[in-house]
């Protein structure tokens, strides 16, 4: 049951970029075409990502089993703490508009948020940007992070900064 709940480390960066599509895709779809049903699978796609990886994830099997095998692409491998926080971010985002919308009516605040995931989960998707990990990296340099949760993360900001 405990190898269920973990993050794998590191992370195929062409699956983490195609999850990051379809939350684009579903996020569109939800504000443009009044879907808000889909909020629930949003979220539930963040926190089942932030729990066990791609495991729980119906988006994050596809990305990994088929669509990045399909691509045919060799794996480009990233540290995995800063894509879990960013799940994390992302978990906070949907959750927030899940709440907004189901649980005060309050539907454009609701899209708005949704809309700034979409934001964020588009420079993942087609630049390769990851936002949350950029927050992560600089929490880990103002010490909030412990060096110790991503040492090869450590090594990356180093050789950022130089």
């Amino acid at each position: 049951m405990r190898a269920l709940f973990t993050f794998p480390n590191p992370v195929n960066e062409h699956a983490a970029r195609v999850v990051a599509l379809g939350v684009v895709v579903m996020s569109v779809i939800t504000v443009a075409f009044a879907q808000h049903w889909l909020l629930f699978v949003v979220a539930y796609g963040f926190v089942a990502r932030v729990m066990t990886g791609p495991t729980l994830s119906p988006l994050g099997r596809i990305a990994t089993q088929v669509v990045v095998p399909l691509l045919g692409r060799p794996p480009k491998l990233v540290p995995g703490p800063p894509k879990r926080f960013a799940q994390s971010v992302g978990a906070v985002f949907s959750l927030t508009a899940l709440v907004l919308h189901f649980g005060f009516g309050a539907t454009l605040a609701a899209d708005v948020v949704l809309g700034l995931l979409a934001v964020a989960a588009s420079l993942e998707a087609f630049f390769a940007v990851c936002l949350g990990c950029m927050v992560f990296g600089r929490l880990m340099r103002a010490g909030v992070i412990p060096r110790d949760v991503c040492e090869s993360c450590d090594d990356l900001w180093v050789r950022a900064a130089v």
